[in-house]
């Protein structure tokens, strides 16, 4: 894929950052529970690249919370690493898993981002962000219980818009066949 295509699916990933959060703050909590933001980002990284999913996990949110005050400025720190670390090792893992099948190297590099995404929220938080107010409990239950349909929603849609974007030869097939 040319960079320069690359970098326009970025920049639309990057918009989605901002629109698609407002499409569920309708509903109270949305952010937290479905975790709209989560999905451009690791889309762009797991088609793009590392270093596009990084700039789209640090761009993303920053447009979003300028244009529409979500994140707020409290949680945007930590938002951010979260999101660049979902890009980066998404990117990665697309990068150097190679199973013969599109479909699981999607899903280890999903899953593989996800979870580091997630511990490496988790330890800013409380290391950095909010020292002595994060314990286990708070983390598994804001990064996997409170957040477990977005979860599900990015395990379902994720794979299936890169798989439907290769089929209609939008992107190129991780395996020409």
């Amino acid at each position: 894929m040319t960079e320069v295509k690359k970098a326009i699916i970025t920049a639309v990933c990057m918009a989605l950052c901002v629109v698609l959060p407002l499409a569920f703050h309708a509903v109270p909590n949305a952010g937290s529970i479905y975790l709209p933001m989560h999905i451009p980002v690791l889309l762009c990284g797991l088609i793009c690249g590392w270093g596009y999913g990084l700039a789209c996990g640090i761009v993303g949110p920053l447009l979003s919370s300028l244009f529409t005050g979500m994140p707020p400025a409290a949680v945007l720190p930590a938002m951010v690493i979260e999101l660049a670390v979902y890009g980066v090792i998404a990117g990665l893992g697309m990068l150097l898993i190679r199973t013969k099948k599109v479909s699981a190297d999607l899903y280890i590099s999903l899953v593989l981002a996800m979870l580091t995404g997630r511990v490496v929220a988790g330890a800013t938080r409380a290391l950095i962000f909010a020292v002595g107010e994060t314990t286990m409990a708070t983390w598994a239950t804001s990064y996997f219980i409170t957040s477990l349909p977005g979860i599900v929603i990015q395990l379902i849609l994720i794979p299936a818009i890169v798989i439907a974007l290769e089929r209609a030869r939008l992107i190129p097939r991780r395996y020409p066949g």
